[in-house]
């Protein structure tokens, strides 16, 4: 297992600094995509109408890279997460992933590295303590 989350101090609720800031990136992930989907929403209608949202994100050179460079690491990090939700026998990787599609993919990466960083946390706390050796 990983030192990461030993090696990191505590703050509140004994949880690590880059668990508190995975958990603010995620609110942020949450909020600043839906601040820019409302506007949409309302300069486009009453509704979310997702075939204009694709051809306005693939509406111009720049608009189709940040498109595309999100769809591909987007699609790679969605993998490693489940592999690795998998690995740690990690609870709640649906939610995440349901997140990632109906919040944003800004909200649910973040959320779940501070669900990471909780499990290997808890890990570290069920695993007994390793004697350091004495060579």
């Amino acid at each position: 297992m990983s030192d990461d989350a030993t090696s990191t101090r505590s703050g509140p609720g004994g949880l690590s600094w880059i668990a508190w800031i995975y958990l603010l990136l995620a609110v942020a992930g949450g909020v600043l995509p839906w601040l820019a989907n409302l506007e949409f929403i309302r300069s486009a209608g009453s509704a979310f109408d997702l075939g204009l949202f694709i051809r306005q994100a693939n509406a111009n050179p720049a608009a189709r890279s940040l498109s595309s460079d999100l769809a591909i690491g987007a699609t790679a990090v969605t993998i490693w997460m489940v592999r690795e939700s998998r690995r740690l026998g990690m609870r709640g990787l649906g939610w995440v992933l349901l997140s990632c599609v109906t919040i944003a993919f800004a909200f649910g990466a973040p959320l779940f590295l501070h669900l990471r960083e909780r499990r290997l946390l808890e890990l570290a706390r069920l695993s007994p303590a390793v004697p350091e050796s004495a060579d």
